[in-house]
């Protein structure tokens, strides 16, 4: 009985799972998020659809993020967007490539995510950072998946986690991610193009301090525009940047014991209101997705998307305004708020470059061939305006009053502006390019009187703001007398005689203008191709006029001789221009030589020369650069003049460091420089170094070289590997790079034979023994400089200058050891160097 009692109620549970199992599942799955799964093989491709096998993107279980591929300019990109109204992308594979074409497919393999374009393939995982790739770990992917957080993350066999997104940061910090120790955000181009070479970025440093700064400075406290004072001079534990996904907080984080050294929003007013409004929508604001980005205009913005509604709210900013945001308005302007809305103005005696992009700077209106004449210029006051302390300032006296200040900048010729201090009555003088220039708004404190030199021409020209339209008096003719009727009336046909006079000449004087202008256009066989969309062509007569008669030699070099000239435009003003005349040129046909260059044409980086044409005539062969009006590196470190400032060569040292990163990685097909020197190293009028003569190597036979047949390049920057017959790699370019570096630290040449000191004649050797010996100091003569900046420098050129290709380093890592966001290990001693 017992045994047939126990039988029924066992079939009894039987019967109850078999009926209640799957209520049981359902009930399951809504209590716990069902993560999608990614499998080996999965592919995505930029045409698929989320219906087929084929798909164009990877949802998260909630559908709130995808991840795959979304337009980008003429192409596709391949990224992670929050879905919504406007798809917010949040993170970025290679940034700064190039679009993908339609016919693009990403698979997972145990590889990793295999990009194949064509029969082209790379793994994705490497097109970050970090240079990051499975194989160097050793491990193989299983699967991935989108997650709910924002994180796309490949796992191994075990769950292990391989790579996930969160660890490489692009512009955006989701909630749960963080900003860890000495990684920083870098802002994107534009709201729609997150291109990694926009103007600033967001460190979080070592000294546990999170800062703003413009990307194209040197990281000095002066160049900062938000800081959040959390930092230490000597740092026990390390804090990270940390989004709260439930909360939206903000938080300076321990990494060790969870610790909140500083809540950005607890300085906020906004953060109370926004928290109260996303309590009421959800008590566990789990329909809320914080994002918190470094926009394109520097300001570091939390936003608030709600999957509901569908909308998005900025919940707090910092800075304020985007006019406290340095570097928002290019050299030689200005930020002021105009209807609420930042806008750029040119300092007064400067025009813009481009007056349809007012951020980009101004540049001066009239030349410095008058400098002596006084009465050409004149000084104009303009008040309530700051820009950054000790900006280009080479001048400091205690002067009693401001007219004297300013009587002493207008005899100056090395003077543009003057500030001068009413309060301790000193006296600055500047010269352009001036950075970081700002409008006081309201009540805020003046700091001081501010003076600019302008054309005693232009009158008007006090500054570049709006004038206010005023109102004036209706004024009423009387008239009394017919004989007061008749003057009128005489006097309005006199000058209707005129008007219709001064009509028909000009109509005639402009179709002369225009016949004439189609006759030079025909002459010169360019019929207005934009240079902005395709190099233009240039006929050999028009460079010969445009030279006058290549009469004004810049340089000469190993690839011919440069000369100065200038093209005229019709209705806009005169542009200078650099001619170079190519010598023993390989033996090709004009196709291979216009192929050659249009790939150079086709590069463009703010750190490299600019090629605005060619001419291609029989023998004759000719390329157009833009004019450098400040002249080479090497004139500025071995001439006569004054020697360059310890920031400014810091600057230069990086500005072509990025220049040379960009043809290695970053063009279409990486370019071998071949001749990296100071003399190849340019300077516009901005003062920013760029790199010219890139990408000519092949179009040179093998014996154009000054020094060595066979044999590209310049004696003591030259590689080893070009004296032992083995494949040249872009390790060459890091050589020579490396020789660069040390020059621009030291302000010598490589090899000097008129020091006093005999061990001092190769620099390469000595800059070793001083740095073993803890004397780097010595390499920089009587410069007040920051010896850890010194000797960061000189071990990224000793481990540039190695005589082993494989032991220097990428032009990545040294980019980012220049910048400090990686260390540098001890260099061993170079075995050999080029001379």
């Amino acid at each position: 009985m017992l045994m047939l009692m126990l039988m029924l109620f066992m079939a009894t549970i039987s019967i109850i799972l078999v009926l209640f199992l799957p209520l049981i599942l359902i009930i399951a799955n809504e209590a716990t998020p069902v993560e999608n799964i990614i499998g080996l093989g999965k592919s995505l491709s930029p045409n698929g659809n989320n219906n087929n096998s084929n798909p164009s993107s990877w949802l998260s279980s909630s559908g709130n993020f995808a991840f795959g591929f979304y337009p980008h300019r003429d192409g596709y990109a391949l990224g992670i967007w929050i879905l919504g109204p406007d798809n917010t992308v949040v993170w970025t594979a290679n940034r700064d490539g190039l679009p993908l074409p339609s016919s693009s497919t990403l698979q997972l393999t145990p590889r990793g995510l295999l990009l194949r374009q064509g029969t082209e393939e790379e793994a994705v995982a490497a097109l970050n950072i970090t240079s990051f790739s499975f194989s160097n770990l050793g491990k193989e992917a299983a699967s991935a998946s989108m997650l709910d957080s924002g994180n796309f993350v490949i796992y191994n066999a075990s769950r292990g986690v391989v790579w996930q997104s969160f660890d490489h940061p692009s512009d955006t910090i989701l909630g749960g991610q963080r900003l860890i120790n000495g990684n920083k955000l870098v802002s994107g181009v534009s709201k729609t193009d997150h291109s990694s070479i926009g103007l600033f970025y967001l460190v979080m440093q070592k000294d546990n301090n999170l800062v703003s700064y413009p990307i194209k400075s040197l990281s000095f406290p002066s160049d900062a525009y938000y800081a959040t004072g959390t930092y230490s001079n000597a740092p026990i534990t390390t804090y990270h940047l940390y989004l709260n996904q439930t909360t939206g907080y903000l938080l300076i984080r321990n990494d060790t014991d969870l610790m909140t050294k500083h809540n950005l929003l607890f300085d906020n007013s906004y953060y109370s209101a926004a928290q109260n409004k996303n309590k009421n929508k959800n008590k566990n604001n789990t329909t809320i997705i914080y994002r918190a980005t470094l926009d394109f205009d520097g300001v570091f913005r939390l936003y608030a998307h709600d999957m509901i509604t569908k909308d998005s709210s900025i919940v707090s900013t910092w800075p304020d305004t985007v006019c406290s945001v340095k570097g928002y308005c290019g050299f030689n302007s200005y930020c002021a708020l105009a209807d609420e809305n930042p806008f750029c103005y040119c300092l007064p005696g400067f025009d813009y470059l481009d007056p349809n992009q007012n951020t980009l700077g101004c540049r001066r209106n009239f030349s410095e061939d008058k400098c002596s004449e006084d009465a050409f210029y004149r000084m104009v006051p303009l008040e309530k305006l700051a820009w950054a302390r000790g900006d280009r300032s080479y001048f400091q006296a205690q002067m009693s009053e401001e007219e004297d200040c300013s009587s002493s900048c207008l005899k100056d010729c090395n003077c543009w502006a003057a500030s001068y201090d009413q309060n301790s009555m000193i006296c600055t003088k500047q010269q352009p390019p001036l950075r970081y220039a700002k409008r006081i708004q309201g009540n805020e404190e003046v700091p001081s009187l501010k003076f600019f030199k302008v054309r005693n021409l232009n009158l008007n020209n006090v500054s570049s703001e709006p004038v206010p339209e005023t109102r004036g008096t209706n004024q009423f003719i009387k008239t009394t007398s017919n004989k007061a009727i008749l003057r009128i009336i005489l006097v309005t046909s006199i000058f209707t005689l005129i008007f219709c006079s001064t009509i028909g000449i000009s109509c005639h004087l402009m179709s002369k203008i225009r016949v004439l202008k189609y006759k030079r256009l025909l002459e010169i066989g360019d019929l207005g191709l934009n240079e902005e969309v395709a190099l233009r062509r240039f006929s050999y007569t028009e460079l010969k006029r445009a030279t006058n008669g290549f009469k004004q030699e810049l340089g000469k070099g190993s690839f011919g001789a440069v000369y100065k000239g200038v093209l005229y435009k019709a209705g806009r003003s005169r542009r200078f221009i650099a001619v170079k005349r190519l010598e023993k040129l390989v033996e090709d046909g004009e196709r291979e030589f216009q192929a050659e260059v249009r790939a150079i044409g086709k590069t463009h980086h703010r750190n490299l020369v600019r090629l605005l044409g060619f001419c291609a005539e029989g023998p004759k062969r000719l390329l157009v650069y833009e004019y450098m009006s400040n002249g080479s590196l090497g004139k500025l470190l071995f001439g006569d003049e004054r020697l360059l400032e310890w920031d400014e060569r810091v600057r230069i040292a990086l500005d072509i460091a990025r220049g040379i990163l960009y043809l290695h990685e970053q063009c279409e097909a990486p370019i071998i420089h071949c001749d990296i020197k100071p003399q190849n190293i340019l300077m516009d009028e901005f003062w920013t170094a760029k790199i010219s003569d890139f990408g000519l190597a092949k179009l040179l036979m093998p014996d154009q070289t000054r020094t060595f047949t066979g044999v590209r390049g310049t004696r003591g920057y030259l590689a080893p590997e070009w004296n032992k017959n083995t494949p040249i790699t872009v390790k060459a370019d890091i050589y020579s790079y490396g020789i660069v570096l040390l020059e621009t630290v030291c302000c010598r040449r490589n090899l000097d034979v008129n020091v006093s000191e005999p061990n001092e004649i190769l620099l390469s050797g000595w800059a070793y023994k001083c740095f073993v010996a803890g004397e780097v100091h010595k390499l920089v003569h009587r410069e007040e400089v920051d010896k850890n900046v010194v000797e960061n420098m000189v071990k990224v050129a000793l481990w540039c200058i190695q005589d082993e290709p494989v032991l220097r380093p990428s032009m990545k890592s040294v980019v980012l050891m220049l910048e400090g966001v990686t260390d540098v290990p001890v260099p061993p001693c170079p075995t050999s160097s080029s001379i």
